[in-house]
């Protein structure tokens, strides 16, 4: 079944999703980028609070690929006491051997996803090394949050590819990228493990703006009339 994650930047943010029946939350800054951090304090704060009520995810920041830099990002969040780790894999860099450092972590049982951009035509062949490198999941998201959601930004047979090509690897998939409700349905047909969302739930869609209880119990409602519409399809 797919679950849906909701991506939140503080405390309250947080309780107002512990609320809800969304299934995972995941930290991250938004005025930072597309894959901003917390602070490794506050993602503490909130991990306590948390208090495996619900998974949580961390992201790493928008960092360039060096070996060194990402590990040690990684290694900090990993002693948070997050489920997932994030890494943004960016343009550029050094990808292989960020991947050798990143083996040495998913040996000792942290788990990470790894996020491609749909608008920098990710090379979908790299899903091969990540399973190779231990990593637990992939996901595709959007790096400029201006150009649209996923589904405006990538065909659906480019989607279907990175999905059909990660369930082969037996990795974790999810999708998000702005996606707004209309995203829902056609994606959910994919069978992914999890959307993201972040803009949806802000007010007036922002997503630097705070998250809205109306705008989440909207896109709520729809995700899941609209799982249970899709399980009954296949009975």
């Amino acid at each position: 079944m797919t679950r849906m994650l909701a991506s939140v930047n503080s405390l309250k943010e947080t309780r107002l999703i512990l609320n809800t029946s969304i299934d995972i939350i995941d930290l991250k800054q938004p005025e930072q980028g597309a894959l901003g951090a917390l602070s490794t304090e506050l993602v503490n704060q909130i991990v306590q609070e948390v208090n495996h009520q619900k998974p949580v995810s961390a992201t790493v920041g928008d960092l360039p690929m060096q070996p060194e830099l990402i590990k040690n990002a990684v290694s900090a969040m990993a002693d948070t006491g997050v489920n997932y780790i994030k890494i943004g894999f960016f343009p550029g860099g050094d990808w292989p051997g960020t991947l050798s450092k990143l083996h040495q972590l998913t040996q000792k049982g942290h788990q990470l996803i790894a996020v491609l951009f749909a608008d920098t035509q990710p090379d979908i062949s790299i899903i091969k090394s990540l399973k190779n490198t231990g990593f637990t999941g992939v996901m595709l998201d959007t790096m400029d949050k201006s150009k649209g959601s996923l589904t405006q930004i990538m065909s659906a047979s480019e989607i279907h590819d990175f999905v059909s090509t990660s369930k082969d690897a037996q990795l974790l998939c999810g999708l998000a990228g702005s996606l707004k409700k209309d995203d829902i349905t056609k994606l959910l047909n994919l069978k992914v493990d999890y959307l993201g969302f972040r803009g949806a739930l802000c007010e007036k869609h922002n997503r630097t703006a705070q998250l809205d209880y109306d705008s989440i119990n909207s896109i709520l409602h729809y995700f899941e009339s609209s799982r249970f519409n899709n399980a009954a399809t296949e009975v």
